[in-house]
């Protein structure tokens, strides 16, 4: 069975939000994805973290069918939360985050570079697009 994450797109906000139970069941593989974020909450309030006092509630539907306050995540969030579940399912996006966080700091220190993966990825779609 294919395990979906619940993904509100909030208008107001401009904002998706991600369930964080959803997300934690599909990178822990945990039977339980509510108590392990319960877990996971009470060690990043212990080591300061900020994520769970940042983190809003949003009513999701549930699989009964009924809405219930779920807590939910922003992409900024949802990529710090990330970067704490360790499980072997969760490494290939840390990697990920490592190397664009990596790419663009290097763009930051010389903008050359950030314009040449502009002018890269502007190229790409005009070739898809015309070719």
């Amino acid at each position: 069975m294919q395990k979906q994450i619940r993904s509100p797109w909030v208008k107001e906000q401009e904002k998706w939000y991600f369930s964080i139970v959803d997300v934690v069941g599909v990178l822990s593989d945990s039977p339980n994805p509510n108590n392990y974020w319960k877990v996971l909450k009470h060690r990043l309030n212990k080591e300061g973290s900020e994520l769970v006092t940042n983190c809003n509630q949003l009513k999701l539907q549930s699989a009964d069918g009924k809405f219930y306050k779920t807590d939910v995540a922003d992409t900024e969030q949802l990529f710090r939360l990330i970067q704490s579940i360790p499980s072997p399912k969760a490494e290939p996006f840390k990697l990920w985050i490592a190397k664009v966080a990596r790419e663009r700091i290097d763009e930051i220190e010389d903008p050359e570079i950030g314009i040449d993966r502009l002018m890269e990825t502007y190229l790409r779609k005009a070739i898809r697009k015309n070719g």
